[in-house]
Order: structure tokens, then C-alpha cells, then sequence
């Protein structure tokens, strides 16, 4: 117990873990290793950018998902990287002092600071379906977003209006960027999003002082630039034709794809093959449950039932070769992202060697 009280309060360990998140972020970024550097000088200069980070119609369980990260891990962003100056999750604050300390930021901070939102914000009614401290998301939402420098929407409620909006959306659930429209707005889908695309957001915000490119639904084209099925590992299987054919089947122990239980990877952009979660290398897929097309918009809707088929991909036997270039291979480009994101470890261990090096 005492080591690993040790090994955590050990400031090369954090710095290793810092390391090691920067890297993989300019790798998911696509920028070379020589960027690293400027990276973590820009992530740990002594200016770090205000956040305020509000709460609507959610479940949390994208800042849940945020605080199981570890490179870095929450206490190495919130005080390493930004200053997170209102979060009702995480902060101690309640009730009126919680209320003074996100004021107090936004007076200090104005035009300065980064808002993010997590959850839908619901229109109906005028938006009686939440309330926090007497105001409805509507008017906390245009209050806080009036001075931001610039806005991440973060998750799949607040990109999109996430379950809330499912049909037939009675508290009339919406994302940001139906209410806001004269900001820097940046989104970053998900049920939930991966945390290293959050990072790779804030670091290429501090790096480069603006957000990254996007796409036409305003994704950063590194995390969403191409189809689940592009990159995943059981796209071989598809192209031969190999398919679970229900949970728990011999296919299914062997690894083969689960396009035909369900899987949504054929229309759903994001890079949860190459990233993964949870620190174990892992993502749905790989542990054998199909994708849900989270991170696209009106999924509860489009993308059900989960666990059927989706109709418009041809299967082997019936033009599969000509099917597979149109959903997309590009497998060059899938294994360079995927060797990039994995050498991001090696890379960190010899920015790390070369520091302790320099400090003997």
C-alpha cells in the first residue's frame, strides 16, 4: 500500500504519465514526434487556460469516463494542463459558493476562457426539463457561452441531444450548435467520448492557439475522419466473409466480425480501434460486442435495434469486393494511424530517458 501511495506521489511518475499522454495525443493528432515537445511546453506553461465546464441533461458518464484516464490522469489535467474553475462533479464548492466560483471565473477569465458542455440542453417549454441554481440550460448556456474563447461539446448529448432526443424528444433535447452561433464551437461525440480526444483537442488548442480542423458536423477530423470499419481488426473476417452469426457461437470465440449481431462500425466515424480505453487496450469490439454508432448523430434512432443488421452493406457472395472500397478501405493509412498511436509508449519512454539523462 505504502508503494503505490509512493509511486503516485512520485513526480516522475506523474511526469511519465504527462509524457505519455502527450505523445499519443500528437500521434492521434497525425503531427510528428518532433511536435511533442512543443506540445507539453505549450500544455505546461505557466499561463493555463480557464475552463468552466457545465452540466445539462446527461448521465456524467463522459466525466466518468475522463477520470479513469491516465496519461494523464485527471489530477495532471485539472492541474498541470487547465485550470478547471467550475465542474460540479469534481468540485468541492456547493449551492451559492459553487455558483460564486463559476462568476467569479467568467469575470476574471472573460473572452479568455474554454467552456465545455456535457449533456443536452432542453427547448421545450422553455426549457423547464432543467434547472440548476433557478435557470434553465437555455440561460445558462447563452450566459456562459457569451464570453467564451471558444466552446467543446463534449459527448454525444451535448454534440447531438443524445438519448433526451431519441423519439419523439419530448423535453426538445439539442446540442450547442443549435443554440450557439457566433463562437468557436468544436464537438466531440461519443456515449461516451475517448478522453485522449479530449486531450488531443485542449493540447492542439494551446499548441497551435486554435482548435483543430473538423468535419461537417464540427468533429476534429483526427478522431473522426474515418468509418469504425476503415480500422477495425475484424475487418479481414468481413472481406472473407467470416461472421458471428449469434452471441456465444463458435464465430464468435474465433473472433470473427459481428456485422450480422449488429455491429454499426460500417456508418459510424470515429477512431475507438486505434485509441481504445480504459488503459487495457480495449474497445467494444475487441472484447466482442458490436459498435452502436454513438458518435453519430440521432443514433438511438438510427442505429436501433442494436443488435440487428444494418440493411444497406452487401455480405459476402453479392459484390463484397466492390462494397469494401466503398465503405472505404484505405488500410495504408489504418495501419499508420494504428503504428503511430501504439509507438506513442516508445516514444514517451525516450523523451523520458533522454530527461532523466539530462537531470543525472
Amino acid at each position: 500500500m505504502a508503494d503505490t501511495v509512493n509511486k503516485t506521489l512520485d513526480p516522475r511518475v506523474n511526469r511519465r504519465g504527462f509524457l505519455k499522454g502527450c505523445t499519443m495525443a500528437a500521434a492521434a493528432l497525425g503531427l510528428s514526434e518532433s511536435m511533442v515537445p512543443k506540445m507539453v511546453e505549450a500544455a505546461t506553461s505557466a499561463q493555463r487556460p480557464p475552463v468552466i465546464w457545465l452540466h445539462f441533461q446527461e448521465c456524467t458518464g463522459c466525466t466518468e469516463t475522463m477520470l479513469r484516464g491516465a496519461h494523464p490522469d485527471l489530477a495532471n489535467l485539472i492541474l498541470d494542463i487547465i485550470s478547471l474553475d467550475y465542474h460540479e462533479t469534481v468540485m468541492a464548492a456547493a449551492g451559492h459558493q459553487a455558483e460564486q466560483a463559476l462568476h467569479d471565473s467568467m469575470e476574471k477569465n472573460a473572452g479568455k476562457y474554454i467552456l465545455v458542455v456535457e449533456g443536452g440542453i432542453p427547448t421545450a417549454e422553455n426549457g423547464i426539463y432543467c434547472k440548476i441554481a433557478g435557470k434553465t440550460a437555455m440561460e445558462s448556456l447563452e450566459e456562459v457561452a457569451a464570453n467564451a474563447a471558444a466552446i467543446i461539446a463534449y459527448g454525444t448529448c451535448a454534440t447531438f441531444g443524445g438519448v433526451q432526443a431519441a423519439k419523439p424528444n419530448p423535453t426538445g433535447s439539442v446540442g450547442v450548435d443549435s443554440l450557439v452561433f457566433d463562437k468557436p464551437i468544436i464537438n466531440i461525440s461519443g456515449c461516451p467520448p475517448n478522453p485522449v480526444n479530449f486531450l488531443g483537442t485542449v493540447l492542439h488548442y494551446l499548441t497551435f492557439q486554435r482548435l483543430p480542423a473538423v468535419d461537417s458536423l464540427k468533429r476534429p477530423k483526427f478522431a473522426y475522419g474515418r468509418r469504425i470499419h476503415d480500422h477495425c481488426e475484424r475487418r479481414a473476417h468481413f472481406d472473407e466473409g467470416r461472421f458471428v452469426e449469434q452471441f456465444g457461437d463458435e464465430y464468435h470465440k474465433q473472433g470473427y466480425c459481428l456485422y450480422k449481431v449488429g455491429c454499426k462500425g460500417p456508418e459510424t466515424f470515429a477512431n475507438c480501434p486505434v485509441a481504445r480505453f480504459n488503459e487495457a487496450g480495449v474497445w467494444p469490439v475487441s472484447v466482442g460486442h458490436g459498435c452502436i454508432g454513438c458518435t453519430e448523430p440521432k443514433f438511438w434512432d438510427t442505429m436501433t435495434p442494436f443488435y440487428d443488421r444494418l440493411p444497406d452493406v452487401t455480405i459476402p457472395g453479392s459484390g463484397i469486393v466492390d462494397d469494401a472500397d466503398r465503405i472505404g478501405t484505405k488500410v495504408l493509412g489504418v495501419t499508420a494511424a494504428a503504428v503511430g498511436i501504439h509507438a506513442a509508449v516508445g516514444i514517451g519512454k525516450r523523451l523520458i530517458k533522454g530527461k532523466s539523462d539530462s537531470e543525472g
